[in-house]
Formats: structure tokens, sequence, C-alpha cells
């Protein structure tokens, strides 16, 4: 296996990124993370999916091993749609796959729709492909916390103290339901936590996965789902914030749309079923490049 790493130009800085590459020559792979101002730092186990082709991860510009630049103007989908074309120049890809995971997702979606040239399928895992869809999921999904954590939210919300150790140890007990069930919670993730930029998310979702006040809460593409003509695998957990009945809903929207749910996840199904998950990414991917 071998591993190439580097930083590469692009709007607004320079992003780093990693290639793992075993023997087999499937169609390259392009891990796109979440956040927005995440990293690729808790989607590193799936570089185990190089045994079948490149996989590439990188960190978007604002995050993980990435230049952080102070220009906030730069946090829009369309700079992230332009830099990941850009990535794709730099790296001479002719041909690959995309894997976005949650806000990846809404970054996968919006590149192919501008950009469809070389891409040959898309894993929208935990899919955010409507804001206001998954808000009102999320509004639901709160319902289902205990009495005095739902309270302690809306009162935040509406008193504006979102930044409080209040709202944020609610917003903890949300995320155990919803975004990751291991408990304990692991301490790979914990270590990870300043690779994540929450200027970037706060600019672009909000102060939290449920309460969506940033430029991304208009966002909407089901109607253009119709028009993604690749082959294209919609996955979700269980207890995932990005709810299985959506994602199945994605997925009817979509010529050749399929559908999974991991049974025992919630939004991190490759940290709480890697093997499953990766056997479900590893099978679908080889699939279309069998099927020439």
């Amino acid at each position: 296996m071998s591993i190439l790493e580097g930083f590469i130009e692009v709007t607004g800085g320079k992003v780093w990124y990693q290639k793992h590459e075993g023997k087999k020559d499937g169609a390259p792979v392009i891990v796109l993370h979440g956040g927005p101002g995440s990293s690729h730092y808790s989607l590193q186990g799936l570089r185990i999916l190089a045994e079948d082709r490149p996989v590439i991860f990188y960190d978007q510009l604002g995050c993980g091993k990435s230049d952080r630049p102070d220009d906030t103007s730069l946090w829009n989908l369309d700079r992230f749609v332009e830099e990941l074309g850009q990535l794709k120049e730099a790296l001479m890809l002719e041909e690959f796959h995309i894997l976005g995971h949650s806000w990846g997702t809404t970054l996968a979606a919006a590149y192919y729709l501008s950009n469809p040239e070389g891409v040959k399928s898309i894993i929208f895992s935990s899919p955010c492909l409507s804001a206001p869809l998954w808000a009102d999921d999320q509004e639901r999904n709160r319902e289902h916390l205990p009495l005095d954590v739902q309270q302690t939210l809306k009162t935040c919300e509406e008193n504006g103290t979102t930044d409080s150790k209040e709202y944020k140890d609610a917003t903890t007990i949300f995320n155990k339901h919803f975004v990751c069930r291991l408990d304990p919670f692991p301490d790979f993730l914990k270590k990870g936590a300043h690779f994540k930029n929450p200027e970037v998310y706060n600019i672009m979702w909000g102060p939290s996965e449920f309460h969506v006040t940033g430029n991304l809460k208009d966002f909407d593409c089901t109607s253009e789902l119709k028009d993604i003509h690749v082959p294209t695998l919609y996955t979700c957990g269980r207890y995932d914030e990005a709810t299985p009945s959506s994602t199945e809903y994605f997925s009817t929207l979509t010529p050749s749309g399929k559908f999974h749910v991991f049974e025992q996840s919630a939004h991190m199904p490759y940290l709480e079923e890697p093997e499953e998950y990766v056997s479900i990414i590893g099978s679908f991917l080889k699939e279309v490049d069998d099927d020439k």
C-alpha cells in the first residue's frame, strides 16, 4: 500500500490531501467529509477500501490540516464546489467515485449537478439534500428526548443563548441519540476535535445539528435528484439524524438509486458498524466498476 500526501492550491488557500493506493486498479473514490468545517479525521478508517482502488481524502479549506484563512466570505457552497473541481484537476482524475458523508453529500450533489463529467457513481452517506427537510426531521427527533432537555434547547434558541453550557450539554444528549451511539464515546474522536473549525460550521449551518440558521438553511436539491444519471447509493443508520424515511425518499427520486440502512447505527455507521459499512460501500463500488 502506498500513501501520497501533499497540498493543493485552491481558491482561498491550500488544502491537504492524502491518497491511499493498493495493487488493484478500480476507479478512485474521493471522500467528502462532513461538517461543514469538520475534517477527514473520523473517516480515515475508510482507507481499507484502498485494497480495491485508490482512496483520496482531503480536508476542505478551513479545517483539518488545510489552511484556515480569516476571510469569512469563503464559507459558501459554491466555493467548496469549485474547490472539489480544483482538486480533481490537480490530481488529474478522469473517472472517479464520490463518497460524501453528511454535509459531504450536500457538496457531492451540488458538484455533480454542475460538473457531472467523470463521476462514475455517488454514495450519499447519511445525506443532507434538503436543509428544510433536515430541520423538520430534527424537530421530530427532539420529541424523543427527555422533556427537560427539549425545554432547555427551546429556551436557549429563543433567548439566543446557544453558546451557553446548558445548550451544549443538551446538545450532547441529542448527539448520543442521533449522531453516535457508541458508549463510551470513542477517545479517538475526542483526540480529533481540534481538527474542526466551529466558525465555518456556524456560518454555513448554525449552532447545532438541529438549529439551522446558516447560509445553507435554504439548500434543497430534491427536485434535481432526477438528474443524477450515475449509480447512486443512499445509506443511513436506523437512528440517524439523516432519517431512514428521508434517505429512502431521496433514493426514490434518483433513477438508479439504491438504499441501505445500518441497523445498529446513528449518524456514524462507519464507526458504529465499520465492517458492515465497508462491506456495503466496497461491494457497491466494485459492482459499478465491473458493470462496464
